[in-house]
């Protein structure tokens, strides 16, 4: 029903991450430049270190991946070390694998998926999970499409919170990722494979990232600064949810966005957050949907009499609150033309069956086509 085999653990500093570690010669740091020089820089570590965005701004790749591995090909580690957003993370999880050449390898399994190295992760965004998560996510150039790649070798065997990390990310990365920490809550409560154990991890979450949207609707986006240890544990949270119970639609229906036309990840789900609940509470309004509405409607203060009148209400509050920390774009924003609509349709039952598997009620071609037209 429930497991969570990453051990967890918190620091203050990276100094004393580093130090508790021991980060010696025998260590892959995989991260950023930009998380290089002003935390890590000066304390000499004897790490490999390899600095994702030489090769490559956005969302992995393959073709990232498969030029971090020519350069590391002689290269002897023991330990993977990946600190930084999920670029970094899905990254780093695929270099603890027995044999890749190239990263399709993995993603199409044309090698076993066998992991001999130790894997630590340290999520330096808010939203991803994936430090506590069996899944990598990659762009396939080739393909024009993300592929995933879930198996229990890619899960960490320590996952660091370090708060001091996040001081300089700019506020709308921080924000899109975590309304993607909301999203991984709310579709993992929904999800056929959730249960008591895993809604106690998304219900948590929920609560925790709401509180913290409003104290930034309120006061502003320097509210974030006191509580980016309690954001960073609601996404671990919601990563443990849905690690276990697994998200659906949303992410589905946002793949097109991100694989054709470089919508970052965070940004992509949430254009089709409350699109997909909306139909989903049309469907089935009886079900597990009815309880998440109570949860949500108690977070953002909507009165019972309100909710009982008009049960959707959630979905166009929630939309406000988010609205005032994240602009949510129509579709065409991002160059789509309305005669996709067709193309993604096909394209996601084609291609993402694994999370289509996820959803609260099972959506048919019609309105996954309706979800793309209404977003247009």
């Amino acid at each position: 029903m429930f497991a969570v085999k990453t051990n967890i653990s918190n620091y203050r500093t990276f100094g004393e991450f580093a130090e508790a570690f021991a980060l010696s010669e025998d260590d892959l740091v995989i991260t950023q430049s930009f998380l290089y020089e002003p935390f890590m820089k000066a304390k000499r570590l004897p790490c490999t270190f390899v600095m994702q965005d030489r090769y490559g701004g956005g969302e992995p790749s393959d073709e990232m991946i498969n030029n971090i591995l020519k350069e590391l090909k002689r290269k002897s580690f023991t330990r993977v070390v990946g600190i930084g957003g999920g670029t970094v993370i899905d990254i780093s999880k695929l270099f603890v694998l027995k044999g890749m050449d190239e990263a399709t390898d993995a993603f199409e399994r044309r090698i076993p998926i066998v992991k001999e190295k130790q894997l630590v992760l340290v999520p330096t965004t808010c939203g991803t999970g994936s430090e506590v998560t069996n899944i990598s996510i990659a762009e396939i150039k080739s393909k024009h499409t993300k592929m995933g790649l879930a198996d229990d070798a890619l899960l960490a065997d320590e996952a660091v919170l370090i708060p001091e990390l996040l001081r300089g990310l700019p506020f709308k990365f921080y924000a899109y990722s975590a309304i993607d920490a909301l999203i991984h809550a709310m579709e993992s409560y929904l999800s056929p494979k959730a249960n008591v154990y895993t809604q106690l991890f998304s219900e948590k979450a929920i609560g925790m990232i709401l509180s913290v949207f409003k104290g930034i609707s309120q006061y502003g986006e320097v509210y974030r600064f006191a509580h980016f240890e309690e954001m960073l544990t609601a996404s671990n949270f919601a990563g443990i949810a849905f690690g276990n119970a697994g998200v659906g639609a949303v992410h589905a229906l946002s793949y097109p966005l991100g694989g054709g036309y470089h919508v970052p990840h965070g940004e992509a789900n949430y254009q089709f957050l409350t699109a997909v609940f909306n139909v989903y509470y049309d469907k089935n309004p009886q079900g597990k949907i009815h309880d998440l509405n109570e949860i949500l409607a108690d977070n953002l203060e909507i009165r019972k009499e309100c909710l009982s009148a008009n049960p959707k209400i959630v979905y166009d509050i929630l939309d406000r609150l988010l609205g005032r920390l994240a602009p949510k774009n129509p579709l065409h924003y991002y160059g789509i033309r309305a005669e996709e609509a067709g193309e993604f349709t096909i394209n996601v039952l084609k291609t993402q069956q694994r999370l289509l598997a996820n959803n609260y009620v099972p959506l048919e071609e019609e309105d996954i086509r309706k979800i793309y037209q209404s977003l247009y």
